[in-house]
């Protein structure tokens, strides 16, 4: 249920003084994720100057700055595929206003498609969360929300132009207003238009292919919220998109085009502990070699309800609730011309805090698929503040649960090589951590944390060379880490000033083979997945002027199952500097920006090099009247 917009009830109070006692109406608190209910999970927040940082950039580009994720990416615009926590790019949820928008025949979302600027909030939750947010949170969840508007009107437009002859146009625009004495309206409109010709001034770098591509991506973002004075909230969200890839373009016999579209569309009705919510998402996907006479069509529809109510008891809160969702697909390759299936789930998820000091989570899910049984996903979680005084805390977490991904409808239904025997993936997550805060009395703040993490996955699927490709359960793995997170920030009249950093140690290998094929591959540690991974972001402040550095190392990555193919370790840095003027309601922000600054070589793929350094100016006009009191 991540990213839904959750509504729960403190406590009712009633008042026995007299006959005619006073009831005390709940109060419903509008929140971005269930943290309530993820004690003992990390969940990582990215504030909203890192989002500004990133506003012309997808979602990818800042979480691999910011996070251990390790992104498998094939070039800009080109697709971009997550590993969390050494898991594949099928066991990372990504949601959308609590909506899981993964692709149903395929099982994972490419995030070259996902803007920063479309959305309000982002958050990383670490690890399975199959109670919470259900299929595909194997590694961890990429959480997208959008809050209210507080603003009477505020309009933005902007425009960045990159290297090799890139650009990205955005508008966006806030509003909210008074109806009537009862209820109020607010929204947020976003159109976003980019266009990537890379023009590179090299076919190849360092004997690498540099493969030539074009791609553009158009998107609406659409959320209005309705309000009333009694706790009735009313929300509609629409998110749609178009993107068209181009590979090889010049190449008329052999050239490559994909073009994706997505409809998603959302109904949300709260009431004080009722939650009710109705979707409907439709992804098209048309794939053409050469001529482009005869396209590969492949279209799902998914939709889907959910209803959940908010319980407490004193020092317990209970969520419960279930889903239905209904999918149909109609794929090119598929030996049915419709495919359809149901699926549902029972969730409930509590919350237990005797003491300002404790915290436990019990949460439990069963998911109901046609013609699958699906395990029953239950999570512990407990926090505990270890010492708590006014200027440093220290908080010890841990958790355990269960994970299960439901198989793609490529997976089971694909032509010849599908297997609509194949059994869903399961896996034990468990993880410990510590996190400490604190604050000096000259300015300075200090936060860290140290997880380490163990995730075993049974049923691991497999594309079977040794049976013509043809999917099966082959593989359990075993993933298992450390993540150190550490952050400095000091602010002094009009200076400010930060630092953050972060190292991920990750090994992620197949634990059991299920075949002779795949037995010389044990202990091999999984395609793509930096054993060793850091981070460092800085910056200073000064008024209306900022300079950020920021920097990413990504240890040697091995190609092949076998892992007798390597992709060589690199560093890249970035270079950052803005500046925002402001005259009376009108702002206006300039970016420079400098990306891989040591014009390092470096591969995400085989044979397809990453360009070099490269340069961006960005320019932003905004309406900004202050805020009403």
């Amino acid at each position: 249920m991540a990213l839904a917009i959750a509504a729960w009830v403190l406590c009712p109070q009633i008042l026995l003084a007299q006959r005619d006692s006073i009831r005390l109406e709940p109060v419903v608190i509008k929140g971005f994720v269930p943290e309530k209910f993820m004690s003992g999970l990390k969940i990582q927040k990215l504030d909203s100057t890192s989002l500004n940082l990133f506003r012309f950039q997808n979602i990818s580009d800042l979480l691999s700055l910011y996070t251990p994720i390790a992104f498998k990416n094939y070039g800009p615009g080109q697709l971009n595929t997550a590993s969390f926590r050494g898991t594949s790019a099928n066991h990372t949820a990504v949601l959308w206003n609590g909506l899981n928008i993964n692709s149903p025949i395929l099982g994972q979302t490419d995030f070259s498609t996902i803007p920063v600027a479309g959305f309000d909030q982002l958050a990383v939750q670490y690890g399975s969360a199959a109670s919470i947010v259900g299929s595909d949170a194997v590694g961890g969840s990429i959480l997208l929300g959008s809050t209210p508007s507080k603003q009477p009107l505020q309009v933005s437009i902007g425009r960045q132009q990159e290297s090799f002859n890139n650009h990205q146009t955005q508008v966006t625009a806030r509003y909210t207003a008074v109806i009537n004495d009862r209820w109020t309206f607010s929204g947020k409109t976003n159109v976003y238009d980019g266009r990537m010709n890379n023009d590179f001034p090299y076919s190849e770098r360092n004997q690498y292919t540099v493969l030539p591509s074009t791609s553009f991506q158009r998107g609406l973002v659409q959320d209005l919220f309705f309000n009333s004075k009694n706790d009735h909230q009313i929300s509609a969200h629409v998110w749609l998109t178009r993107n068209r890839l181009t590979l090889t373009p010049e190449d008329k016999a052999g050239r490559e085009l994909t073009l994706t579209e997505a409809y998603r569309t959302m109904l949300r009705y709260n009431y004080k502990e009722i939650t009710f919510r109705a979707s409907w998402v439709r992804d098209i996907i048309d794939y053409a070699k050469g001529d482009y006479s005869q396209l590969d069509h492949a279209v799902t529809d998914k939709f889907s309800n959910r209803i959940e109510r908010d319980f407490q008891f004193n020092a317990f809160q209970i969520k419960a609730g279930g889903e239905l969702a209904h999918y149909r697909a109609q794929v090119a390759g598929y030996d049915k011309e419709l495919v359809t299936e149901n699926r549902g789930d029972l969730f409930l998820l509590t919350r237990w805090q005797p003491t300002n000091r404790i915290i436990v989570s019990a949460n439990l899910r069963q998911a109901f698929v046609t013609k699958f049984d699906p395990p029953f996903t239950p999570s512990l979680g407990a926090e505990y503040v270890l010492a708590q005084k006014e200027t440093y805390n220290l908080k010890f977490k841990g958790s355990i649960g269960r994970s299960y991904r439901v198989p793609t409808l490529n997976e089971r239904f694909w032509k010849e090589m599908g297997n609509p025997e194949i059994r869903p993936e399961t896996g034990w997550n468990k993880e410990v951590g510590l996190e400490q805060n604190f604050t000096s009395p000259l300015n300075h703040t200090f936060s860290a944390s140290i997880t380490a993490y163990h995730n075993r996955i049974k049923d691991w699927t497999y594309w079977n060379p040794g049976k013509s490709y043809r999917v099966e359960n082959l593989q359990q793995v075993l993933a298992r880490g450390i993540e150190v997170l550490a952050g400095w920030r000091f602010d002094v009249s009009n200076w400010k000033s930060g630092a953050n950093i972060g190292y991920t140690l990750n090994k992620s290998a197949q634990e059991k083979a299920y075949d002779a094929y795949s037995s010389d591959i044990i202990g091999k540690q999984l395609v793509f997945v930096p054993v060793h991974s850091g981070n460092l972001n800085a910056f200073v402040q000064y008024k209306n002027t900022r300079i950020t550095a920021q920097a990413q190392a990504v240890s040697k990555r091995f190609s092949t199952f076998d892992n007798s193919q390597i992709l060589d370790g690199y560093t890249l840095t970035n270079l950052l500097a803005e500046h925002t003027f402001v005259w009376d309601k009108i702002k206006m922000r300039l970016q420079g920006q400098i990306n891989n600054v040591a014009n390092t070589f470096y591969l995400n793929v085989r044979n397809n090099a990453m360009p070099g350094r490269s340069f961006a100016l960005s320019l932003i006009l905004m309406y900004d009247p202050p805020k009403n009191r």
